[in-house]
């Protein structure tokens, strides 16, 4: 494990601790699109998504493929439901 894979991990952990979360959640919906986090045997996470559609898979691949900003605000409340983002233009191939 990199130093700066550690230094998340840690990060997370004691977030969770503070938020008094026992674990941090793992499934989400964006762009209509269900996603997982999965952890591997070999203690590695990413995202799965299960999408209804092309167009919803190219939406977010969209999102993915030009920016994905993130932020730590240690005030969310992770119960809240979110409002979904305008639909982004598909990804054309030239």
């Amino acid at each position: 494990m990199s130093n700066e894979t550690k230094g998340v991990e840690e990060a997370l952990e004691k977030w969770g601790e503070r938020a008094g979360v026992a674990e941090l959640p793992t499934n989400f919906t964006i762009c209509g699109c269900k996603g997982t986090v999965v952890t591997t045997e070999d203690g590695k996470r990413h995202i799965e998504l299960e999408c209804k559609g092309k167009k919803d898979r190219d939406d977010v691949a969209a999102i993915f493929e030009e920016e994905v900003i993130l932020r730590v605000n240690p005030k969310v409340i992770l119960a809240e439901p979110v409002e979904p983002a305008e639909p982004v233009a598909p990804v054309t191939e030239s």
